[in-house]
């Protein structure tokens, strides 16, 4: 007589979630296991109330939201985070429009911030990549780029990632065909900053590009993969290039900060290109999204790598402080002939979001240290001809 085994609910959720993330649907995979964690945990009446801020969203729920308990902890909005809506202004003002850019690498919609009395020729450009669920608009909110970057001439582009490349909208920095010069997402978002620069008579030896998440992943892909059109990178709560080629070890480097176990693709872009490009590092030691380790993994692969002529003969300083009365911070500054090539901040305490953003935004910290401001001072110490070394 057959037994029947009774079904065990924690192996059809890993079944699922397996499912979700072969289909490339990383937060998916997560909600489920988070889901089946809640529903055998004990009743905890006011845990979310009484526990820290949560690493997925920074700015308090409201009373109607759901809230999940796991190894990570999900708030879901009702509604999401209202989006400033375009508007056109005067000639000579400051704009932020809808576009949209195609060409033989693929399309893309993104916004451009351009400032007002803009000198053709001489502005700098900034590319703004964000993070897994958000938008356009709802980074440029959270992290206050425009009216920081305006203020000293920069144009501003926010790229938006489609639902048809990755269903929450994740940059697809962990796929081997998304990490090659001449492939996918590098050389459609190559191919806009080239756009941007002759459409608007740009400073060619100004261009950066900076991201949060995935976005600050896609940007440390974009250093390795074009270290000829980017001046240097800003990477907030990333990861560097090299540890994930599929979506298990996306998952594995996420957790621990090291390679998930793959073997890199032929023809993969390398962290050892002769160019390196300066990097300006924003992580938080509370960060159970994206290990905090991975932000040391973006500054070896600034430097080169720990065993680079460049690392070794590199200064390094350690400061410690409190930026007004907000979060504790460690900051380390690595120097190579007097100039920076890599800064890397740790703020302490601070879970997965964007040091000293705009709570109107998702994924922020506003009691951090400004990490656009930060930014922005980094990269104005930092021209494309002085890459080439």
């Amino acid at each position: 007589m057959n037994r029947l085994t009774p079904m065990n609910p924690m192996n059809d959720s890993m079944q699922q979630a397996m499912r979700l993330m072969r289909g490339g649907d990383l937060v998916g995979a997560t909600r489920v296991l988070q889901q089946r964690l809640a529903a055998v945990a004990p009743a905890n009446d006011g845990a979310c109330a009484d526990r820290p801020a949560s690493s997925e969203a920074i700015a308090p729920a409201p009373a109607s939201s759901d809230c999940i308990e796991g190894e990570f902890r999900v708030v879901e909005r009702e509604q999401p985070v209202p989006a400033p809506p375009a508007k056109a202004v005067d000639a000579g003002q400051a704009t932020f429009r809808s576009e949209h850019f195609s060409s033989g690498t693929g399309e893309l919609d993104y916004k451009l911030f351009v400032p007002a009395g803009l000198e053709l020729g001489r502005a700098p450009l900034l590319v703004m990549l964000h993070g897994c669920t958000q938008s356009a608009d709802d980074f440029a909110v959270g992290t206050r780029m425009n009216a920081l970057a305006g203020a000293q001439g920069y144009v501003v582009a926010y790229p938006q990632q489609s639902m048809q490349r990755n269903r929450n909208r994740c940059w697809n920095w962990f796929r081997g065909g998304d990490q090659q010069r001449e492939k996918g997402e590098p050389a459609l978002l190559a191919a806009l900053t080239r756009h941007l620069v002759v459409e608007h008579g740009l400073d060619a030896r100004r261009v950066y590009v900076a991201g949060l998440s995935a976005g600050g992943a896609m940007a440390a892909v974009l250093a390795s993969t074009h270290p000829d059109l980017f001046a240097a990178i800003g990477v907030h709560s990333g990861l560097p290039i090299g540890l994930a080629s599929d979506v298990p070890s996306a998952f594995a480097a996420m957790r621990t900060g090291k390679a998930g176990g793959h073997r890199r693709r032929a023809g993969a872009a390398t962290a050892t290109s002769a160019a390196r490009v300066p990097a300006i590092v924003f992580h938080g030691d509370g960060d159970t999204t994206v290990h905090p380790h991975n932000g040391l993994g973006v500054v070896a692969q600034s430097l080169g790598g720990a065993d680079n002529d460049i690392a070794a003969r590199a200064t390094t300083t350690v400061e410690r402080g409190v930026e007004n009365g907000g979060r504790q911070y460690t900051r380390t500054r690595h120097l190579h002939d007097g100039r920076i090539s890599a800064e890397h901040w740790l703020t302490h305490g601070a879970a997965h979001a964007w040091s000293g953003g705009d709570p109107a935004g998702s994924y922020t910290d506003p009691s951090g240290p400004d990490a656009s401001e930060h930014m922005l001072r980094f990269f104005a110490e930092q021209t494309l001809r002085a890459n080439i070394r």
